[in-house]
């Protein structure tokens, strides 16, 4: 059991079928194990933080899976788990909510920070917003779209699900610290698609508030 009686998931989650784009972006910014389209990621945040480290080596023990992310930040601990196989995914989730003596339903439910639809985007803005991007360059006029989320983990099935409904690229998908956001940019039909997809993605998954 996890040896801190203050201990919170604040999130774990499973992504099957990593999506071609999601998984190009993932794997351009994780420390380990590069993720592919098709994939099955498992991801987790808790505090304390350093608890990840124990978490992490329990589900690497259950199962064939392999470690993509695994940091520590100012609060909390974050991880990423790969694999081609799903139910290899599935078996260390389960190994991990046994270690811990919890139920997946005592997670937290994420919310909807907020959502923004920003159109003809200004080039001094646009700008501003590349150098700090992990992913494609934001062009001034074309539409962003931005959504905002806590627990941070979970906005990575919110971009996951959002290439799935739109044509749109990612600008960045941030999710560790307190709050996740993702960054995107389209046409403004393909950016308003896409933020209602992600929206609708995080209030599918149930939680504790």
């Amino acid at each position: 059991m996890a040896s801190s009686n203050a201990f919170d998931l604040r999130a774990l989650l499973q992504i099957d079928r990593l999506q071609p784009q999601f998984a190009a972006y993932t794997g351009a910014v994780v420390q380990g194990a590069v993720p592919l389209a098709g994939d099955t990621l498992l991801i987790g945040e808790m505090g304390p933080g350093n608890e990840v480290f124990r978490v992490v080596d329990v589900a690497l023990k259950a199962a064939d899976v392999q470690a993509a992310s695994q940091v520590v930040e100012r609060e909390f601990g974050f991880f990423v788990l790969r694999s081609p196989v799903n139910s290899e995914i599935t078996a260390a989730r389960e190994a991990l909510l046994s270690y811990l003596g919890l139920p997946l339903e005592s997670r937290r439910a994420p919310t909807v920070e907020s959502r923004q639809v920003i159109t003809s985007v200004e080039p001094y803005q646009a700008q501003l917003l590349n150098k700090r991007k992990a992913g494609s360059l934001l062009v001034p006029g074309n539409t962003l779209g931005i959504v905002e989320c806590a627990p941070a983990a979970y906005i990575m099935a919110a971009a996951n699900e959002a290439e799935k409904s739109a044509s749109i690229s990612f600008l960045d998908v941030n999710s560790v610290g307190r709050f996740g956001r993702l960054f995107m940019t389209g046409s403004e039909a393909d950016v308003r698609a896409a933020v209602d997809t992600a929206v609708e993605a995080l209030s599918a998954f149930e939680g504790r508030s």
